[in-house]
């Protein structure tokens, strides 16, 4: 049930959170699959409705930085500038979890990935609740994430749904570990130059060993039903019943596009979708850093096929 998030639509969710029901609500990035984090049986019906692994942790929304320390065993000093530059906004911080989180929010470990999502009725429906949500995408485990209200209803027709428009930035949050020198776990709108330019120290990318920190990380996600495969520029003609997505030139355009054109590209007939990868250009360009998260987000789709 799809509803326009006026007082009333905000309180009727916020009972149905406070009951241990799940609620879809729109970010900036895509539509979160709420629960409330405080509520072990409701963080366990989100695995259970998306059929997500329970070793994938889930990240916990929060209203700004006095509900992230609620969650946190500690607040340092890198925490509080990235706070400060990039809240609300598409950058999550992992840190040490605090006593009160249940273990299935960190899939067991000892941290725990925090944002303040920069989205009006994300904001509202947290401060309604008065304390912090885990959304992680509202859509079946590993499949193309949802960035409008139709894309959450198409997967779960009987979720009660927010709607708060298309997305804009369109993919998920750069997740950047704060337990050690800094990392970027998962890339995204935020680079990795941006956030060691706001810190002022070197900032490492890529995932450490060991047990996963952050979602996103594992091998394929965002897939759609057909198989998917990168592609140059000149590739061609495609195979009959290929489906080809050409993304925009700009990578804040492509990033806020990709999802909706690969489910649109994902049609009953489609035998395969042929997507044109970034260019060399592009990825060593201005926006070098964003095309790396919209490719990054590319391979991980195309391993399904890989793995089949």
């Amino acid at each position: 049930m799809i509803l326009q998030p006026n007082d009333e639509a905000i309180a009727r969710a916020v009972g149905a959170l406070r009951a241990g029901g799940l609620v879809a609500f729109p970010t900036e990035t895509v539509y979160g699959l709420g629960a409330s984090a405080s509520d072990a049986a409701a963080v366990g019906a989100v695995f259970l409705r998306k059929g997500r692994p329970a070793s994938n942790p889930l990240i916990v929304h929060v209203d700004g930085v006095d509900m992230a320390q609620s969650v946190v065993a500690d607040w340092p000093a890198r925490a509080g500038a990235l706070a400060a530059g990039f809240w609300p906004g598409p950058l999550t911080l992992v840190l040490a979890k605090g006593p009160h989180v249940p273990p299935a929010v960190t899939a067991g470990g000892e941290t725990v990935a925090v944002r303040a999502p920069d989205h009006p009725v994300a904001l509202a429906l947290i401060r309604a609740l008065g304390g912090p949500l885990v959304a992680p995408s509202a859509n079946p485990s590993g499949a193309v994430s949802p960035t409008t209200a139709g894309h959450v209803e198409a997967d779960f027709p009987d979720l009660l749904i927010l709607d708060g428009g298309p997305c804009r930035t369109g993919i998920e949050s750069t997740v950047l570990d704060l337990t050690g020198p800094p990392r970027v776990l998962r890339q995204g709108v935020i680079s990795a130059d941006a956030i060691a330019a706001a810190l002022g120290e070197p900032v490492a990318e890529g995932a450490t060993p060991g047990p996963a920190r952050s979602p996103g990380l594992a091998g394929s996600h965002y897939a759609p039903r057909a198989p998917l495969r990168l592609v140059a520029p000149e590739a061609g003609p495609e195979p009959e019943g290929t489906a080809r997505v050409v993304l925009p030139d700009s990578a804040t355009e492509a990033a806020a596009r990709l999802y909706a054109a690969l489910r649109e590209a994902d049609v009953e007939d489609a035998t395969a979708i042929w997507v044109q990868a970034p260019t060399p250009e592009q990825l060593a360009g201005p926006e070098g850093g964003l095309w790396r998260a919209i490719l990054d987000r590319l391979q991980r789709a195309a391993e399904r096929k890989a793995e089949s």
